[in-house]
């Protein structure tokens, strides 16, 4: 049987010191999905015990026109905590050397204002959107180049680093219905240093963010061992471009059409 305490705290060690692991998969028979959000529960427990409060979640693998570049082929999710979640306004300068092998991604952040359970419909979880913010997700990997399944992706937190969140905008009972069709036909536009770097749609992310955030509630209806979502928890809904590599001294920034929200602008230390 897998010990999903001792993998979270190799995981823990991992992030820590920088130093890439050997992917679990490679050295244990059947860790699989399961076992791997095992780990995640085992990993919240620890993270919690040194101070830490999970506040959100991420999606990580929405984006299918990616699937292909890691080799994996179907989405994840983890925890965002107090610690890896900050507000941030253009310009701002943001803590990224800490992180193993970090990429960036451009998201939809949206916050909850109230629960969302097993068995609701798309119309039931837009409803339950209080509010939503262009961000950059911060994905890192304990695994040498990447290289890894989506059991061990799971286990490393769902990739989750750091989560930079733009502003916020306050949502309308209107505004909410129209998400799931508006969302699909926004574009980011990704640059690095002033340079476009890459593009992409709403749509890339399991066919809309709000899409994603149902994909997500029914998978958490089917997880004996981690809480469904709920209010005031945000959620960050996966890529729209590619991921990129990142290092200190870069400066990234999103144009962002279609949707009356901010681009984003962060400079790398």
């Amino acid at each position: 049987m897998t010990d999903a305490g001792a993998i979270a705290g190799e995981v823990l060690q991992a992030l820590s010191s920088r130093v890439p692991v050997e992917p679990f998969t490679a050295r244990l028979a059947a860790f699989d999905d399961k076992a791997a959000y095992a780990v995640t529960a085992q990993l919240r427990g620890l993270r919690a015990n040194r101070g830490e409060t999970p506040v959100g979640r991420k999606i990580g693998f929405t984006n299918r026109t990616i699937w292909a570049e890691y080799g994996v082929y179907e989405p994840i999710w983890g925890d965002v905590y107090d610690t890896t979640v900050s507000d941030v306004a253009p310009g701002d300068c943001v803590k990224i050397s800490h992180l193993p092998q970090p990429r960036i991604e451009p998201e939809i952040v949206l916050g909850l204002d109230g629960d969302l359970d097993a068995g609701m419909s798309l119309d039931d979880v837009v409803g339950q959107i209080g509010w939503i913010a262009h961000g950059f997700e911060i994905v890192q990997s304990i695994f040498p180049d990447w290289k890894c399944s989506v059991a061990d992706c799971v286990a490393d937190g769902g990739l989750h680093g750091a989560l930079f969140i733009g502003q916020r905008r306050t949502l309308s009972q209107e505004e909410r219905r129209h998400l799931p069709s508006v969302l699909p036909t926004i574009r980011i536009d990704l640059s690095c240093n002033g340079n476009h770097v890459d593009s992409g749609i709403g749509s890339n992310v399991l066919d809309g963010p709000v899409q994603a955030l149902k994909y997500l509630v029914d998978v958490l209806a089917r997880d004996p061992v981690n809480p469904p979502l709920r209010k005031g928890e945000f959620i960050s809904t996966g890529t729209i471009t590619r991921a990129f590599p990142i290092e200190a001294g870069q400066r990234w920034s999103t144009k962002l059409l279609g949707y009356d929200l901010p681009g984003m602008a962060i400079a790398l230390d």
